[in-house]
């Protein structure tokens, strides 16, 4: 019996989860149909894959570039739609199974949202959406079975790991991290460090915040809360580990203290293949992973001292309310200075901590709520970088 093709819409197509995807959707075309594309200000790219796909609608980030796109494909019989109201849009479009949500930054929490409230099978590779709203979401996908699959490597290892496990089972839960391209930099170095050397990770390629997230371990911070929401765990029992060689990419420690471990090649169409054919697994033309290859497997201590951003997502996780979101929100907005060289690298965890320490009310994280922690984190930042120049 052949199996249904599902029906797919990829918000963030020009990014590199996206792209990947894209790839995916390519390559098994009797399981998986392309019907709405999303993306930022890359319209060559995005006209490109809507000529290659035949979405009957993409969205484009700002409205002033729909002539320009509309001119790109010309001819094209396709639905044109723009900013916040077209990714929600598409996130509810009936035609769709599934949605791919890897918009990066605080965008994504509307159209996850939306996604999940329409019934919608939800793809989630946009950490912001769970660190801001992990209540929301996890509530609006309650009753909808795997409604929520995350594309995140460590974790849909940890979604793996956990299959057929009762919660009594467990007695850890372990993310592991790369230590990102500064790992062996004595920290009185760091401030020389340029956007271009952060951005180069020694693993995985990725997006340009999520590197920058990865140089400061705040990658990691955020996927502590992430794994709270997504696994029901507290934060004590959630761990991180530096793994140089990213070869494993969760760990999971039952309480008879055996530990389950998750191996794979550093390539995240191993993750999106997944969260697209579950339950099943896709063929991939992939490289197996040679372990007798694997010259040795190591693990440090996430040591607070070294990676105080650790240190900021375990106490937003523990305030609870908003402030996971303006932790959020204020790394957003630090990277993003630090990206246009406005601050140094060592001051994008300094400029976080400074905004969760001036934050002085803490409301439980409605939508609305979000929204004006979300405004008042970012005329904070921008404050006080105002205040260091």
């Amino acid at each position: 019996m052949k199996p249904r093709i599902k029906k797919i819409s990829v918000l963030g197509s020009t990014g590199s989860i996206g792209v990947n995807t894209l790839k995916i959707a390519e390559q098994f075309p009797d399981r998986l149909k392309v019907v709405g594309l999303a993306a930022g200000r890359n319209l060559a790219l995005l006209a490109r894959q809507a000529k290659k796909f035949r979405p009957a609608r993409i969205a484009v980030g700002d409205p002033a570039l729909i002539p320009a796109l509309r001119s790109k494909l010309k001819g094209k019989r396709v639905e044109i739609l723009a900013g916040m109201e077209g990714l929600v849009s598409l996130a509810r479009d009936p035609e769709a199974d599934e949605i791919v949500l890897s918009v990066s930054g605080s965008i994504g929490l509307r159209p996850a949202l939306a996604a999940l409230r329409a019934g919608k099978q939800l793809a989630l590779a946009n950490k912001e959406a769970l660190v801001m709203g992990g209540e929301l979401l996890m509530k609006a996908s309650r009753g909808l079975g795997d409604s929520l699959i995350p594309i995140d490597s460590e974790h849909s290892a940890l979604f793996q790991l956990l299959e057929g496990k009762k919660p009594a089972e467990i007695r850890r839960l372990f993310l592991t991290a790369s230590g990102g391209p500064f790992l062996h930099r004595s920290p009185r170095s760091l401030s020389r460090v340029t956007p271009e050397e952060a951005l180069f990770h020694p693993v995985w390629k990725m997006g340009r915040k999520v590197s920058i997230d990865s140089a400061t371990l705040m990658n990691k911070g955020l996927e502590v809360i992430e794994a709270h929401y997504l696994f029901r765990t507290e934060p004590e029992r959630l761990k991180v580990l530096i793994h140089p060689q990213g070869r494993v990419h969760a760990l999971l420690e039952l309480k008879d203290g055996a530990v389950l471990g998750h191996l794979g090649i550093p390539d995240m169409r191993i993750p999106i293949a997944y969260a697209l054919s579950y339950p099943e697994r896709l063929p991939l033309r992939l490289p197996a992973l040679s372990l007798p290859e694997l010259k040795g497997l190591t693990f440090l201590e996430a040591e607070p001292r070294r990676f105080p951003a650790l240190r900021l997502a375990y106490s937003a996780l523990a305030a609870g309310g908003t402030m996971p979101a303006v932790l959020s929100i204020a790394n957003e907005n630090a990277v993003e200075a630090f990206l246009a060289r406005r601050i140094l690298f060592p001051r994008i965890v300094e400029l976080v901590a400074r905004v969760l320490d001036a934050r002085k009310e803490n409301p439980a994280a409605g939508i609305e709520a979000i929204a004006a922690a979300e405004t008042w984190a970012r005329r904070e930042t921008e404050a006080i970088i105002h205040r260091w120049r």
